[in-house]
């Protein structure tokens, strides 16, 4: 454990010396002017829609840090030919792997923390309310959702020759599972045998990212879900980041580094 917390501490500390850090601060700041400009109007349905372009740039921004930060570790570390000395720690791949993951993962919790307590103070000054256990749910099932896009990207970083393709097809499926995925198997119902049966199975295998977005209960103050859904959710992200990440370690055990 004191191996893989120090690998994740060098990714941590990664995200501030790259534009990452810089790219949360323009983005915060946009979230902001945006959330001020809530206090020229007085239409409850106008400040309704300033919360959903806030929260769609925390989506956004979340998202494309935890792709880019994860997508880089491994093919860097290979470029630099740092992974040679790593290993002879000795450090095993296993090791690099889930520390490279935990990594970007707690590096991307902490932009979304940065996003949420932004959004969240300057919504409460502004609407008089402070939700924060919805609140807490929704960064809790969004970052959850993040591990599983994560262990994802760091799958692709042992299976894609560059990271610019590894990025790509990542946030292509990644978007196309939250725009599509849950229509899939009503698609499935229509087409006709085997295209049907592959399009079904398809909607039983992939992660179904949609289900951790509570976004609508916060733009209109909802209360809470039941914590045994969240903690049934996290159980999910938690087996599909687990299928990744050894899916991972199959394609990187015997992968030669020099390739």
């Amino acid at each position: 454990m004191n191996t893989i917390s120090a690998l994740a501490g060098v990714v941590i500390k990664e995200l501030y010396r790259r534009k990452d850090f810089y790219v949360l601060f323009v983005l915060t700041a946009l979230i902001t002017v945006l959330m001020g400009m809530m206090r020229f109007f007085n239409d409850a349905k106008i400040i309704g829609y300033v919360k959903e372009i806030c929260l769609m740039l925390v989506s956004i921004s979340a998202l494309v840090i935890a792709i880019t930060t994860a997508a880089r570790q491994i093919p860097a570390e290979r470029e630099n030919r740092t992974i040679f000395p790593l290993l002879a720690k000795p450090v095993t791949r296993g090791q690099v792997l889930v520390g490279k993951f935990l990594g970007s993962w707690l590096a991307t919790g902490i932009a979304l923390v940065v996003f949420y307590l932004f959004f969240g103070i300057l919504s409460g000054s502004h609407e008089n309310r402070w939700p924060v256990l919805i609140f807490l749910e929704a960064f809790w099932l969004q970052w959850m959702m993040l591990s599983v896009v994560i262990a994802l990207v760091v799958f692709g970083s042992v299976t894609f020759s560059a990271p610019s393709a590894n990025i790509t097809i990542c946030m292509i499926v990644v978007l196309g599972i939250l725009t599509v995925g849950e229509h899939l198997n009503q698609v499935a119902m229509q087409q006709n045998q085997p295209v049907g049966s592959i399009i079904s199975m398809i909607y039983f295998l992939i992660p179904h990212l949609e289900w951790f977005d509570i976004h609508k209960l916060v733009l209109f103050n909802q209360p809470p879900v039941p914590w045994v859904y969240c903690l049934l959710a996290s159980l999910y992200a938690l087996g599909y980041t687990a299928v990744f990440l050894f899916a991972a370690w199959l394609a990187f055990r015997h992968k030669p580094l020099t390739a």
